[in-house]
């Protein structure tokens, strides 16, 4: 009896001792979840498993030949151009005293607040006035996003900014308090400023009144808020925009150390990658008439937007637009589907990593399933980061998950009253109550078969909104950095330059070698249009068709631009005034096999030469260079997709039938290019 006795305490000693050990568990892990959300969140993203898993043919990844020149390299004519914004002439600093304050209030995307930005400088630093720093309205009207960020600090670093521009422009994180209190009471004046107005607008307007109330208030909407291209005496404002946007203008450092992470774990295969920004929205499609790319429910989205447009006077032409046409004109974005065809015919394998940009690709992933099909490593912001990592750069945001509102409770007895008091029988029952209607934004969007009217942006689209400026952030910064970059289009819902445009801007003045493609979209349908019903029996003309129009806009393509683009948006072709030539740039050219050698730089208007510390380029670089010139015709790459026998990737056994007579194709088809 006693040792029972004894068996039952221990065991009850026991089950109480799990019992407070299960109670303190779930205590401490109620503890990290509510108090600690970024401790666990580093710890979750250290042991999380990526959805990417790289795939590769061949695993080891050769360097050396034509083949990865030719796909990889940099374009050799470029590499005497190097980023020149320093001041040129005489360029004094601001002084102490200002002629008052400007007070800046951005609407817009990603691209529409970096234009602006880099406008509101210039006028600032025209006007002799301190700036205040701008407010970013998709911040500011969203709802419930991270109160550690704050307007111009929700995607830029504001200490880099003032810091940076000291010796451009007067800035100040805040408006005076009694200018605060004025404006507060909409005693100050306000300029609605037009699109791309000039600088005299602003001495002959803005000026005096600036100098008569001490500050102005300016709303900026249109992405852009002076011209692209100013008068000669202006050449250092084009400089001070340089400045902005490329070193002012860096991003805050939670975004930055994300953007580096991506970027490590593209790099982690030790393999160059492809940056592809299709540039596919409901606003671009719909301003340029393309509508009929897509069917069903996106079709009539793209279409009321159109008519949205054409009520507000943003679209001037018709509601019904043949975008068959359109496609063919090159008004319309290439589809993702057209930009692999396009890469693979120029010679890179399945196995490419492809990134992804874009905070919307219209039509989802769907769109991109072709591109799936025909490149394995397709990737994009979210295959490469975590849920916590991105929860970080948000910072602590309150929850808006609102469920929907449940129908009013029935009360059972008032029904049955009612049904004995309703007299003769059968008499049918009043209908229902209305349910409340609820849309899902984000998923079919159920109003358009029911309204004619889209509805208001709930909270939390609102909230979206913001949460896109950072997703694009981060792609800017890969796009950038990417070893190959090929846009689908370069014009947003305005007409206006884009995304893809400052990017395409930014490599130009960053690193102008780098091979930034710039399909022509007219040429670049008509290729397709011919290859889609014998996509694997394509011939070797069509191949070097393909491969010599995309060669050639490793170079027109930025010439083109320069009277295409630039008109448009200054950061998408920031050059003569933000670029100069290293000394040693004439052998360069003589030594160059391009006809269009002779010509580009006077073509291009750069003749600014660089200073003598950037000559870094040694005899025996130079000699290393002519070297891999010489034997840049050993390319011996053939897109498996278009050759029926080489079974896929050019490798393995299906890759060595006919492989003489592809190495030949490929010998042949270099020496008629040439090497850019």
């Amino acid at each position: 009896m006693k040792g029972e006795t004894k068996m039952k305490s221990k065991m009850k000693w026991v089950g109480l001792i799990g019992i407070v050990l299960s109670a303190f568990s779930i205590f401490i892990h109620f503890l990290l979840a509510r108090f600690t959300q970024l401790g666990v969140s580093d710890y979750q993203s250290s042991v999380t498993i990526f959805s990417w898993r790289p795939i590769f043919d061949q695993p080891d990844f050769s360097t050396n030949g034509g083949s990865y020149r030719r796909l990889w390299g940099q374009v050799k004519l470029f590499e005497s151009l190097y980023p020149d914004s320093v001041p040129r002439g005489d360029y004094p600093e601001p002084g102490s005293q200002t002629n008052g304050f400007i007070f800046v209030r951005i609407q817009g995307g990603f691209h529409e607040i970096r234009n602006s930005i880099c406008d509101v400088v210039v006028i600032a630093r025209l006007l002799n006035a301190t700036l205040a720093m701008p407010e970013i309205q998709s911040t500011t009207s969203s709802k419930g996003i991270s109160s550690q960020f704050k307007s111009f600090a929700y995607l830029y670093n504001e200490d880099q900014f003032t810091v940076s521009l000291a010796k451009d422009v007067k800035i100040v994180r805040t408006l005076p308090k009694y200018l605060k209190g004025a404006r507060r009471k909409k005693e100050i004046p306000v300029f609605k400023v037009p699109y791309s107005a000039s600088p005299f607008y602003y001495l002959h307007h803005v000026l005096p009144i600036l100098k008569k109330h001490s500050v102005v208030e300016l709303v900026v909407s249109n992405g852009g808020c002076l011209q692209a291209i100013l008068p000669p005496d202006f050449e250092e404002y084009q400089r001070l925009r340089c400045r902005v946007s490329f070193q002012a203008l860096q991003f805050r450092q939670e975004v930055q150390e994300l953007s580096a992470k991506i970027l490590q774990r593209l790099r982690a295969p030790s393999r160059p990658f492809i940056a592809f920004d299709p540039g596919m929205t409901r606003e671009s499609l719909a301003y340029h008439g393309c509508a009929e790319l897509f069917q069903d429910v996106h079709n009539e989205l793209i279409q009321h937007k159109r008519s949205w447009m054409i009520k507000r006077g943003i679209v001037k032409g018709k509601l019904l637009v043949n975008s068959a046409e359109a496609r063919l004109n090159g008004s319309c974005p290439l589809m993702p589907e057209e930009i692999g065809i396009l890469l693979r015919a120029y010679g890179y394998t399945k196995d490419a990593i492809i990134y992804v940009s874009g905070g919307e690709v219209f039509g989802g992933q769907r769109t991109l399933i072709p591109l799936h099909a025909m490149f394995e490593n397709v990737v994009d912001r979210t295959s490469l980061s975590t849920p916590w990592e991105m929860i970080r750069i948000y910072g602590q945001e309150v929850n808006l998950v609102n469920p929907p509102p449940s129908p009013p409770p029935f009360e059972e007895v008032k029904k049955r009253a009612a049904w004995k008091n309703a007299g003769p029988r059968p008499r049918p029952l009043p209908p229902p109550p209305a349910k409340p209607k609820s849309y899902n934004i984000e998923g079919w969007w159920g109003w358009v078969a029911e309204s004619d009217n889209e509805p208001d942006s709930t909270v939390m689209e609102l909230r979206t909104n913001a949460h896109k400026l950072l997703w694009e952030a981060i792609d800017y910064v890969v796009c950038v950095e990417a070893d190959v970059f090929i846009p689908g289009f370069d014009r947003d819902g305005k007409g206006h330059s884009n995304f893809a445009s400052l990017v395409m801007g930014h490599r130009l003045y960053q690193s102008a070698a780098s091979k930034t493609f710039r399909p022509d979209r007219k040429e670049a349908a008509k290729f397709v249009d011919e290859i889609r019903d014998h996509m694997y029996q394509a011939n070797r003309t069509w191949l070097r068709s393909v491969r010599r129009h995309l060669r050639k806009t490793l170079l027109d393509g930025i010439i083109e631009a320069s009277s295409k683009s630039k008109p448009l948006s200054f950061l998408s072709h920031p050059i003569p005034e933000c670029s100069c030539l290293r000394h040693d740039s004439s052998e360069v050219s003589k030594n160059s096999s391009s006809p269009l050698s002779s010509q580009v730089w006077k073509t291009l208007g750069v003749s600014h030469k660089c200073p003598a510390w950037m000559d870094t380029t040694s005899p025996v670089s130079q000699s290393k260079d002519k070297e891999n010139e010489d034997d840049g015709d050993d390319d011996d790459s053939v897109s498996g997709l278009f050759f029926k026998q080489s079974g896929g990737n050019n490798e393995g056994e299906g890759g060595e039938v006919n492989t003489k007579d592809e190495n030949q194709f490929e010998d042949q088809e270099e020496l008629e290019g040439g090497e850019r």
